[in-house]
């Protein structure tokens, strides 16, 4: 009868899934969902078919599982409303979904301030008085886990707001994850101990401090390239800034926010530094300390 094939965020396309079907009168939760090693011609095809009260429906999960063309057609042939969750198609799949069915779509947001958009637009769903800051520290949290967020906004629905974001904090109680880059633009940007927050933030959560080193070796490579465009080309867009670091356009734009607080003289003296750091890691100082003299250093 029907083919829905749910793509994109997990997450997201399993409640678009349990939506759309609310919506064509079918409840995901009384249908039969198979996945897995159940998912085979033999398994399906009872299911296929109407009941005594006229349509049924199926759920379908690709996880893990390689359908070939003929269980494919099968699923598209069903007299019934076949839902199918497949988070990342290949083309030929696709094509088929085109043509038999219809593609329903959940791209997830990725950058903090498309998360905290999510949250924000969320809550209005649920009627949730979070206000942005608060939400912004989910995001901060639980990255691009919106599962884990549904879930909190879900622990919150049960309490009385309005939650601010030390309300939420409260709650929740976790801290949000360091981040290199704004370790670095705290560092420049004179403001030493939250720049050693991050970092310890970052130590905390189980980062190698090598590896640190490496990608604040990595990330200042990008500000001093950023310092160098900007004084051969004037003021430099973020597009520019990636295409010519061919980097991609987050790491372009946090560079940049970097480098407009440096100038050569003081880029040079930076990664002065962050050799000196590296060679005294290498050498054997404990790595924390090294990081965070470092860090120190870089904030002065």
């Amino acid at each position: 009868m029907t083919l829905l094939a749910f793509t994109g965020n997990r997450f997201l396309a399993d409640e678009t899934l349990r939506d759309t079907l609310a919506a064509r009168g079918l409840n995901a939760r009384d249908l039969p969902r198979l996945a897995g090693e159940d998912v085979t011609p033999d398994t399906l095809r009872p299911h296929l078919s109407p009941g005594l009260f006229g349509d049924g429906g199926l759920i379908v999960d690709f996880e893990g599982v390689k359908p070939d063309k003929a269980l494919l057609e099968l699923l598209a042939s069903a007299a019934v409303t076949v839902a199918v969750l497949d988070e990342s198609p290949p083309a030929t799949r696709v094509k088929l979904y085109e043509a038999r069915g219809q593609i329903v779509a959940s791209p997830a947001p990725s950058r903090p301030g498309d998360v905290t958009g999510w949250v924000v637009q969320r809550c209005k769903k649920q009627k949730l008085n979070l206000d942005r800051d608060a939400s912004a520290y989910l995001a901060e949290v639980f990255g691009a886990d919106l599962a884990g967020i549904a879930g909190e906004l879900n622990k919150l629905a049960l309490l009385d707001g309005p939650f601010t974001r030390d309300a939420v904090r409260r709650v929740v109680g976790r801290e949000p994850p360091g981040d290199s880059f704004a370790m670095l633009g705290a560092a420049t940007a004179g403001r030493p101990g939250e720049a050693i927050t991050q970092l310890r933030r970052l130590l905390a959560s189980g980062e190698d401090p090598f590896k640190m080193m490496g990608a604040v070796v990595w990330q200042y490579s990008l500000v001093a390239r950023c310092v160098a465009l900007q004084q051969q080309d004037g003021r430099v867009t973020e597009a520019v800034a990636a295409q010519k670091l061919g980097v991609k356009p987050y790491p372009a734009k946090k560079a940049l926010e970097v480098s407009r607080r440096l100038n050569e003289a003081r880029i040079r003296t930076h990664l002065e530094r962050i050799l000196a750091a590296d060679l005294a890691m290498k050498r054997g100082l404990d790595p924390n300390v090294a990081l965070e003299r470092l860090i120190v250093q870089l904030s002065v």
